[in-house]
């Protein structure tokens, strides 16, 4: 599978089960942000190098589902998830 790697000092996952708007799940920076990413890798989570993208999304609330200002945004880093993962939006889980 790709995978895009990139080092930065703040990382957000992001959990979306394709009928709600997306949670922030996780966020942190430092040690805990390598610690997301680290995960992400080990469980063959798409990452994406989005470093303003990142700072927008870290101010949520844990739990949250994203604004709708930044549906458009998101939606551009599910569909490289998807892409990266040989599915389409529809496919079987």
């Amino acid at each position: 599978m790709a995978k895009t790697y990139y080092s930065t000092d703040l990382a957000v996952a992001l959990q979306y089960d394709g009928n709600t708007a997306p949670r922030v799940t996780a966020r942190g920076k430092g040690l805990d942000a390598e610690q997301i990413i680290a995960l992400a890798e080990q469980h063959g989570i798409p990452l994406r190098a989005e470093p303003e993208l990142a700072g927008i999304l870290a101010q949520i609330p844990l739990g949250e589902e994203i604004p709708e200002e930044l549906y458009r945004a998101v939606a551009e880093i599910i569909a490289f998830a998807y892409f990266l993962n040989g599915k389409t939006p529809h496919s079987p889980k």
